[in-house]
């Protein structure tokens, strides 16, 4: 499955895949890998569609009450997003100390499960997937992080880094803040799984019977809790070859009609500025000579690189909405457009370190009420909000 094959980089899929959620279907299947999910995430995650209008499709169509399996699940995304507006730079630390200290966790992820040979066919179905679609459904992002985490030792930051690099839907505070709650580091106690749960939840090739996943929880929890488990998995490594992991790009990879940003370009002019999450239509009520430019700061992608893939589908949607394209730092194309009459965008925390510098940022979209606290549990927040 190619990503243009599931994942066109088009609003229009977006709105069709909205129209198309049959949120009782969702609610009672979700946790099905075949289940029926929606297909939305990387449209949202880049701005394509926004949690309001994915709420306002479905609920034209169907009656959701506050508490609808469907409507949380929305709510966990804004969530996240709340928690990273109020810890910022917090997320990418362990918010609590977890099973063990940090230092009982490897820095480094396993070669085997880079390779997707690890031999446990629910981990390396997982990556096969990961790597051939740059998506992976929820359940099994989770099985994936238990087992790193909590069978394998690794610390949940490097392997939620190296997730987050793969996925075509990668959102920082979503994807880091998910490893924490799978962790133990940010929820009151850890994720765990075993081999009966995937056995029914998933199609028989990624079944794990006859493997240390294939014991009782209480079992997992004693591995989870054992400090020495690392070094023991690390002698049963195999030394054969399995996948080889597809590279990541600081920049665009391919010609892609980005150029370094050029002064006197706008001079006089209004500015709005496109980036890679905010592609969804442009507003209606930019004036009719604006000046739209697309605009990569390198100083977030030096820090997060994508996959070839990602780069293909921000840039094919980018190419529909900004003829002018810039790629370079956060002063740069500050020197750029100060020639401007005004520049405005919309603000996203991906770039919040860089782009209040360059433009009048308009609010980002929220479907739920806002809460000036920082909530540190979904549960505590989700009253808040849903009350």
């Amino acid at each position: 499955m190619r990503v243009t094959e599931y994942f066109p980089p088009s609003r229009s899929v977006a709105l069709e895949r909205i129209h198309a959620v049959r949120p009782n279907d969702y609610a009672s299947s979700r946790n099905f890998l075949d289940g029926a999910v929606t297909g939305l995430s990387p449209y949202i995650t880049h701005g394509l569609v926004s949690l309001s209008e994915v709420h306002e499709g479905v609920t034209a169509l169907y009656e959701l009450n506050s508490q609808h399996k469907f409507l949380m699940e929305l709510g966990w995304r804004e969530y996240f997003n709340h928690v990273w507006i109020h810890r910022g730079e917090g997320i990418f630390q362990s918010l609590h100390e977890g099973l063990l200290s940090d230092s009982a966790y490897a820095q480094e992820l396993p070669v085997d499960v880079r390779q997707a040979n690890t031999g446990l066919p629910v981990i390396d179905m997982a990556v096969q997937v990961l790597y051939n679609t740059g998506y992976l459904h929820n359940h099994a992002r989770m099985w994936l992080a238990s087992y790193l985490v909590h069978i394998r030792k690794v610390h949940w930051r490097v392997a939620a880094d190296w997730l987050y690099g793969h996925l075509l839907d990668g959102d920082l505070a979503s994807n880091h803040l998910s490893w924490q709650w799978v962790a133990g580091t940010g929820s009151s106690k850890p994720y765990l799984f075993n081999a009966e749960n995937v056995a029914r939840y998933a199609p028989e090739v990624w079944h794990s019977p006859q493997s240390v996943v294939d014991v009782s929880y209480e079992d997992l929890d004693r591995m989870a809790r054992n400090p020495g488990q690392r070094n023991f998995f690390a002698r049963l490594r195999p030394s054969f070859g399995g996948l080889e992991e597809p590279p990541l790009f600081q920049i665009p990879p391919m010609e892609t009609g980005w150029s370094k940003p050029k002064q006197n370009t706008v001079n006089g002019c209004e500015v709005w500025l496109v980036h890679p999450w905010n592609l969804g239509d442009l507003p209606a009520t930019l004036p009719e000579a604006t000046v739209v430019i697309g605009v990569l700061i390198s100083e977030f992608h030096e820090r997060w690189p994508w996959s070839e893939r990602r780069w293909q589908f921000v840039n094919a949607r980018m190419d529909e909405l900004a003829s002018i394209r810039w790629h370079g730092s956060a002063q740069s194309i500050q020197k750029a457009l100060e020639g401007a009459k005004s520049v405005r965008s919309s603000y996203t925390p991906h770039l919040g370190d860089w782009l209040p510098g360059l433009a009048e940022c308009e609010p980002q979209s929220q479907l739920f009420k806002p809460i000036g606290k920082c909530c540190n549990s979904f549960s505590k927040w989700w009253k808040l909000v849903s009350s």
